[in-house]
């Protein structure tokens, strides 16, 4: 059980792939959004969102619900998506 717990190291060439398709989703309504870290031992990629999704009061859905199952339905190993806090 131990050995199918085990985290998968996240492959970064895939996760910048896959956040530029959503990305073009985002920029044609005037957003972006960066990677701000990722955490293997977790599983957790941090983004930003940027431009109009910034200050959108759907970002947080959108990343939780749209964002994140988008990533961790074609990028193995990665379990959530949270945002970042400056």
């Amino acid at each position: 059980m131990a050995e199918e717990e085990k985290n998968e190291t996240i492959n970064r060439e895939l996760l910048e792939a896959t956040l530029g398709v959503i990305r073009q989703s985002l920029q044609a309504d005037g957003g972006d959004i960066a990677l701000i870290d990722v955490e293997d031992e977790t599983g957790t990629v941090t983004l930003e969102m940027q431009g109009a999704c910034a200050g959108c009061p759907l970002s947080s859905f959108d990343m939780s619900e749209g964002i994140e199952r988008i990533l961790r339905d074609h990028v193995p190993g990665v379990k959530r998506v949270m945002p970042a806090v400056f």
